[in-house]
């Protein structure tokens, strides 16, 4: 697996986590997003790559500078 991958699997597996650490469903955060439940799905899971701007909206809403997400 090269390394690109390796890091969009990380970052899903954090936004997954830091979710999960403020007792967020998939729904809530995504619609505290303004996304579907499905794309956040897909982030978390790595089959669709996070926008920047959509990055910078999950860090704000999960409280936490977005170099605490994509630091792996």
């Amino acid at each position: 697996m090269d390394n690109k991958v390796t890091k969009i699997l990380q970052l899903g597996r954090k936004i997954y986590q830091c979710r999960r650490e403020k007792h967020f469903s998939q729904n809530t955060f995504a619609e505290m997003l303004g996304i579907s439940r499905e794309h956040l799905a897909k982030i978390e899971t790595a089959k669709r790559c996070v926008s920047l701007g959509l990055l910078i909206d999950i860090a704000e809403n999960l409280n936490m500078p977005v170099k605490d997400l994509i630091d792996f």
